[in-house]
């Protein structure tokens, strides 16, 4: 694994198709290789041969323990001693709190006030520290930065890190490993570590296949940045996905963004309410709002991927079932015209 410089926790190396397999030699013996999972009813709904990468199956219920891992890993003994810290709106904290478990590092997880509740306490029972701080992922992370700086632990950013691209980029590996034939794989945005990671792996890999990312349209500042040409800070308004309000893209993501990414899009919030009411109505899976906006994205029509191989990554499943999924429910039933249905759900 390449060196990795500074207390800070970010990489100063290029992610290439050799780190990511390297991170998956470090993540071989941990993470599981989640399902691909065709899926008949969605290929019907949208036309194209639909494949969900199932990482809602993933320990600690997300993706993001791939990228948390692979960075802890990397870390020397001096910097484990003095700790990790990190800011997150749920699924990055326990994977790193799982991460630095399984190297026995004191870790601190700064989480927005507004996080579920069920990820908090995930994230404490790992054993990990937990700090509420703001309503939203900014302050969070403007309070994990103050406290970093005070007490000299090393910062592992949720997308901003090169370790953290390379691991999130093992889906990538996966995929391709399961579909060589893939013609397009669609993938939810946030910071865009994820992106960039998959990214960097298919181009490297198959470089035909397209590969399509997906923002909330109330949290588009990657968005925005990916068709201006410059990082563009925008606010992020309540999303039903938590996990893609990120107001500011990423430093390190969106030169991998800009260079690889065939296309960029958004869907509101009636699509992702219908793709996590669907995606538990038809195919029995629980997935939160950031996890299903890839396949909102098919079903609304803001991707258009008929007749193609297409590989859709649902990327978590930690949804607040008391809060989130009955408003899903409700607006799905509402825009079927049945009020008095969306009223009881």
């Amino acid at each position: 694994m390449p060196q990795r410089h500074g207390g800070d926790g970010i990489g100063n190396w290029d992610v290439t198709l050799e780190a990511i397999r390297q991170a998956q030699q470090v993540l071989a013996p941990v993470v599981h290789r989640t399902r691909l999972s065709y899926s008949a009813t969605f290929s019907a709904m949208t036309g194209a041969k639909v494949h969900l990468k199932l990482e809602n199956e993933q320990k600690t219920g997300s993706f993001k323990v791939r990228g948390a891992f692979n960075c802890i890993a990397a870390l020397d003994a001096a910097s484990r001693r003095r700790g990790v810290i990190a800011s997150s709106a749920g699924n990055h904290a326990q994977g790193v709190a799982f991460a630095a478990r399984a190297f026995g590092v004191p870790a601190t997880l700064v989480m927005p006030e507004t996080a579920p509740r069920a990820k908090q306490a995930a994230t404490a029972g790992y054993g990990a520290k937990v700090v509420l701080h703001g309503q939203s992922y900014d302050e969070a992370y403007r309070e994990a930065r103050r406290l970093q700086a005070a007490q000299g632990a090393t910062f592992v950013h949720p997308f901003d890190d090169t370790a953290v691209i390379a691991g999130q980029g093992t889906i990538g590996l996966e995929v391709h490993q399961h579909l060589q034939d893939l013609d397009a794989v669609v993938v939810p945005v946030g910071g865009g570590g994820l992106a960039a990671g998959v990214a960097v792996a298919l181009k490297g890999l198959a470089p035909w296949t397209r590969v399509i990312g997906v923002q909330a349209a109330a949290a588009p500042a990657m968005a925005v940045s990916w068709r201006c040409g410059r990082r563009t800070p925008r606010a992020a308004s309540s999303t039903l996905a938590d996990g893609l309000a990120v107001a500011t893209p990423g430093e390190l993501t969106f030169p991998y963004l800009q260079r690889y990414l065939d296309d960029l899009v958004t869907v509101d919030e009636a699509a992702i309410a219908r793709a996590i009411a669907l995606l538990l109505e038809r195919s029995k899976l629980l997935v939160e709002g950031a996890g299903a906006a890839g396949l909102a994205a098919l079903l609304s029509g803001a991707v258009h991927l008929q007749g193609r191989n297409v590989a859709v990554l649902i990327t978590g499943g930690n949804l607040d079932v008391g809060r989130i999924l009955p408003q899903a429910v409700r607006s799905v039933l509402a825009a079927a015209g049945d009020e008095e249905v969306a009223d009881y759900a």
